[in-house]
């Protein structure tokens, strides 16, 4: 009998051959001990993603119930997300996202011509957790000096041990990061700018009931906080997860080299073939039947998008990482209601990253003796990814 805990250390490390065998001998999974229920086929995953009349967010997206109550979007069912969905997706146009290329790409650049000349360099700690941080404090308005701060406490939220437990530490990395935030909300108040969170200060939405009004203090904090958080732990986590498949698969890094013109649909499969968050959790307002097994009312379910898009039976030889690979739609960042707001802008840090990358460095290895895992809920990534450089390539 399969058995599937993603607490679990070397579940972490290589769950994928967990996920096959739950899609095949358990795709409705219960985990008793631990208290929850999992869906790991593509399908079904999708379909669990739309019936938001079955599957709510609002008990939070943890197993372990540690957001519950949380001010993100992401835990909450309409009304209240319908409203705070439409204020906050108007930084996230098409449009507005487009006219952020150049400045990404001055961001990689630069972070990256710091090691022109180097062997080797920590793709991480020197590159992946601060191109996007530094992308998403300029959009919001994060002063330079918070910037690595607000890392180091988004890495202390997302910890988790392997038996599940989450520490005091969780609850006042937290409240320090929710302080931080709530004080520049209230200096953006006395000193407006050229950024998003005043955009979304002077911003007037209708609500539910008809009234139209502005975030107060409060909320905006909380806007701030899942923008700081989520904004760059997503890049920070991809970017070393698609850097491991190119060195594996150095032919394929070969041909981005030479033609970035591959790169939007190389990101696609980065983001299948390991993302960055590999489980949400949902919760049941009804008794649920799948497969001829009833999931009860008010049970805790887990999505795993991680076994989703390594489902045989959406994609052939899931395991194999390949840039060519035709995806219509996948899961990698939620699906329907929840679908992530910054998904485009996430996809565009790593389109340019990964550009930015070849053009200086077009061959590399990773020293496997000195990856390191990060160890978290639902997130996927890893601490410390030392790459080195192979110079039989002249750097641009």
């Amino acid at each position: 009998m399969v058995e599937y805990n993603p607490f679990v250390r070397e579940t972490v490390h290589n769950p994928f051959p967990t996920y096959r065998r739950l899609r095949d001998e358990a795709p409705v999974y219960h985990n008793e001990e631990v208290g929850f229920w999992a869906l790991s086929r593509y399908e079904d995953v999708i379909a669990a993603h739309l019936d938001t009349d079955a599957f709510s967010s609002a008990h939070g997206v943890t197993i372990e119930g540690a957001d519950l109550g949380a001010p993100f979007l992401i835990v909450k069912d309409p009304p209240e997300h319908t409203l705070h969905r439409k204020i906050v997706g108007r930084m996230f146009t098409p449009r507005r996202i487009g006219l952020l290329e150049p400045f990404i790409r001055r961001t990689a650049a630069s972070l990256l011509d710091r090691f022109r000349d180097a062997d080797r360099f920590d793709l991480v700690q020197d590159f992946s957790f601060r191109f996007p941080l530094d992308v998403i404090s300029e959009l919001i308005g994060i002063p330079e000096a918070l910037r690595e701060p607000i890392h180091d406490l988004s890495d202390r939220i997302a910890a988790r041990s392997e038996d599940m437990t989450t520490s005091p530490d969780v609850y006042q990395a937290s409240a320090e990061l929710w302080s931080l935030l709530a004080g520049l909300v209230k200096d953006r108040r006395r000193n407006p700018g050229d950024d998003v969170i005043t955009l979304l200060m002077n911003t007037a939405v209708e609500d539910e009931h008809g009234d139209t009004r502005t975030l107060d203090d409060a909320e905006l904090a909380s806007r701030f906080l899942e923008l700081a958080f989520a904004g760059h732990e997503t890049v920070a986590k991809l970017i070393p997860n698609a850097v491991i498949a190119l060195s594996w698969y150095p032919g394929q890094r070969r041909e981005l080299a030479a033609d970035p013109s591959l790169l939007p649909n190389a990101v696609e499969e980065m983001l299948r073939w390991d993302p960055p968050s590999h489980y949400q959790g949902r919760w049941t307002l009804r008794d649920v039947e799948l497969h001829g097994t009833v999931i009860p009312a008010d049970q805790r379910v887990i999505l795993i998008t991680g076994s989703a898009v390594h489902d045989e039976r959406k994609y052939p030889e899931p395991e194999l990482f390949d840039i060519h690979r035709s995806i219509d739609r996948h899961v990698s960042f939620g699906f329907g209601r929840h679908l992530c707001l910054g998904a485009s802008l996430a996809r565009l840090e790593t389109r340019v990253a990964i550009e930015e990358l070849l053009k200086r460095f077009p061959d590399f290895t990773f020293d496997p003796a000195g990856v390191e895992r990060h160890y978290s809920g639902n997130v996927r990534g890893l601490s410390r990814l030392p790459l080195v450089v192979e110079r039989s390539a002249t750097p641009v």
